[in-house]
């Protein structure tokens, strides 16, 4: 008989068929107690795809179900070719990496079998050199492969030091159905983790693209300035002397046509300048979210942080997130209505040519707390990005709207509207709405003339400046709905409506900048100001 059957041998008073059915009914309550848990915590996991907090709440509950004294789930890094857990002997935060193939886990994970050993240190595959750097003693060790949907293994459970005896069939069976229960859970949350760490490879891409763009456009107003400033003073000479020669006349013309292109290259370079001016002021801005990027790294490190850092990275914050880069503009109160009132009729001079029509409503009364010059340029350069996207005949609406919070300058033309995915680009600087085939630079206030949205990239800018907001709405006019399409120009030229009703109900888009009311200011008796 071998010892295993001597062992399962019965010897001594027998209990009686009551005291046994009682033992069944205990063992079979245990039984179902455990599965209960284990599936519960299927659940509780299931409802975290952040694969950390998922490793934590794995090893708190389920050594407590299976009696045992710790757990670890190790992953399988196939880059690496290494198993790897940040509980390490639920020490959370402790990183634990080994080769694939090291110990009884590494067996379990190449061969696809479970391990359930008594005593690990009489098994020549167990990793001793682990018990020996923390100090630990492992006996009884289960460990068990968990797969896919796939069917490749994703890694390996192990549980370690059973509390009482050694770890069984039943444990095996249990730990079997919870581990192809939470395998889905963590291939999804492998998943999440990846299509995460790939945005933020991709945001960081963006980042260098865009400084380099920057640094591009930093050269280019640059090296444009001089060369173009020389080119015009030698035009300016030479015209001159062929102006003295006695067929000079017949080709003065061509210098007329150069002044005008030089003078688009020396708006080019200025532009160039402002919006390098702008993107600088947004990274100032955007220096707080950088700072909170940067501390969920340093809490990411496998160190405590001490509480005085931890306050004097909050105060720095603060200080940053309150901090108003010094400006030379001098703030005042500023009546809208005739504010308005004077950009329109600016406007109006500006592009005598175009028939458009303008409308102001609203509240005469509002007032906001600004820089008038600010104020000026926004309105005009909103009144001129809806001269140049309404056709002739057309329709520019200016409402003014107050409330005890919030003062609204609305600037609606019922013109060609933007399509949507040109919408999230309105704001960025140097975009134009126009296909590039089409794209021409024309004339200012012209229709279509081919503005790159500087403008509203400034306005984007001045608000995160001074406070108040800037919001957009457009419906693209529904008879040319791509960026391919072209509108006449002229209402009466169109071919789609028949009267200007049909063109107004057709398209439009609407300019919203929220202010602060500046009610309290007007209590204080500081000075008006509402344009000369």
């Amino acid at each position: 008989m071998s010892e295993h059957n001597r062992d399962n041998i019965k010897t001594g008073p027998q209990n009686p068929p009551g005291e046994d059915l009682i033992v069944c009914e205990q063992a079979l309550g245990t039984s179902e107690r455990k599965l209960f848990s284990m599936l519960e915590l299927g659940r509780l996991i299931g409802l975290d795809l952040n694969l950390d907090e998922m490793l934590i709440q794995i090893a708190s509950k389920a050594k407590e179900v299976m009696d045992a004294d710790r757990f670890n789930l190790l992953l399988y890094d196939p880059l690496t070719d290494e198993l790897w857990t940040n509980m390490v002997f639920e020490i959370e935060g402790r990183k634990f990496r080994t080769p694939s193939h090291v110990g009884l886990s590494g067996y379990s994970f190449h061969t696809g079998q479970t391990v359930n050993v008594e005593d690990a240190h009489e098994d020549p595959r167990f990793f001793r050199h682990i018990d020996e750097a923390i100090g630990y003693t492992t006996k009884s060790m289960l460990c068990m492969p968990f797969f896919s949907r796939s069917g490749s293994t994703l890694g390996v459970i192990q549980l370690i030091n059973k509390r009482q005896g050694r770890f069984t069939a039943e444990d095996e069976t249990l730990l079997r159905m919870f581990a192809n229960h939470v395998s889905v859970f963590i291939e999804i949350a492998q998943l999440q983790k990846a299509r995460m760490d790939t945005l933020e490879q991709s945001r960081k891409e963006l980042e260098r693209l865009n400084a380099a763009k920057g640094k591009a456009l930093d050269h280019l107003s640059h090296e444009l300035k001089t060369p173009l400033a020389l080119i015009q003073g030698y035009l300016r000479i030479l015209r001159r002397k062929i102006a003295k020669q006695p067929d000079g006349e017949s080709v003065l013309g061509y210098f007329d046509v150069l002044k005008h292109y030089m003078a688009r290259l020396f708006e080019v370079q200025k532009e160039c300048e402002k919006i390098m001016l702008a993107y600088r002021e947004i990274e100032e801005e955007n220096l707080v979210d950088e700072l909170e990027r940067l501390w969920k790294k340093i809490e990411g490190l496998e160190t405590d942080i001490p509480v005085d850092t931890k306050e004097v990275w909050k105060t720095l914050k603060e200080y940053v997130a309150n901090y108003v880069p010094p400006d030379n503009r001098s703030k005042s109160i500023i009546l809208l209505y005739p504010t308005v009132q004077k950009a329109i009729a600016d406007t109006r001079d500006n592009a005598p040519h175009r028939d458009i029509e303008f409308r102001l409503t609203g509240d005469e009364d509002v007032s906001i707390f600004m820089d008038v010059v600010v104020v000026r340029d926004m309105l005009m350069g909103l009144l001129k990005n809806a001269v140049e996207n309404t056709p002739d005949g057309g329709l520019v609406e200016v409402s003014l709207a107050g409330d005890d919070r919030n003062v609204i300058i609305a600037v609606k033309d019922y013109g060609i509207g933007i399509t949507e995915q040109n919408k999230e680009h309105v704001f960025e600087g140097f975009f134009h709405t126009q296909d590039t085939d089409l794209y021409g630079s024309r004339s200012v206030y012209e229709f279509g003339a081919g503005g790159k949205g500087l403008d509203l990239f400034q306005m984007k800018v001045y608000g995160r400046r001074f406070g108040f907001g800037i919001s957009m709405e457009s419906s693209r006019c529904v008879h040319i709905p791509t960026d391919r399409d072209i509108c006449p120009g002229r209402i009466s030229d169109c071919p789609h409506v028949s009267s200007r009703e049909g063109c107004l109900a057709s398209g439009s888009t609407t300019f919203c900048l929220t202010f602060p009311v500046a009610k309290e200011y007007l209590r204080t008796g500081i000075r008006n100001e509402s344009g000369p």
